[in-house]
């Protein structure tokens, strides 16, 4: 029952601290978010495609496919690191019972 109590206390603290809140969508009409945005944007030019830019299917294939060979190279690269980790540290728990043992 006194659990009950808490939180029912609790809970009302909660909610009058809330008080009074304030709703950001009153205060971001158009006339104060849109209207500045678009003013900011009048002086930029249009962007435009830059035709060195693009690769050829071919090429972003490539690109993909040296991408993964990548990635997978230095997935095997972690596994081995974490692998030669976790023998180090069997190694050194293993020499730490031995020290035990011998005292």
């Amino acid at each position: 029952m006194k659990k009950l109590a808490f939180v029912a206390a609790a809970a009302a603290f909660a909610l009058t601290a809330c008080g009074e809140s304030t709703d950001a969508s009153e205060d971001a009409v158009a006339d104060t978010v849109e209207v500045p945005a678009d003013e900011a944007m009048a002086d930029v030019p249009e962007p435009v495609e830059d035709a060195e830019a693009g690769l050829t299917e071919e090429e972003a294939e490539a690109q993909i496919q040296a991408n993964e060979d990548q990635a997978e190279a230095a997935a095997d690269a972690a596994e081995s690191a974490a692998n030669d980790a976790l023998d180090a540290a069997q190694a050194a728990e293993a020499a730490q019972d031995i020290a035990e043992d011998a005292q």
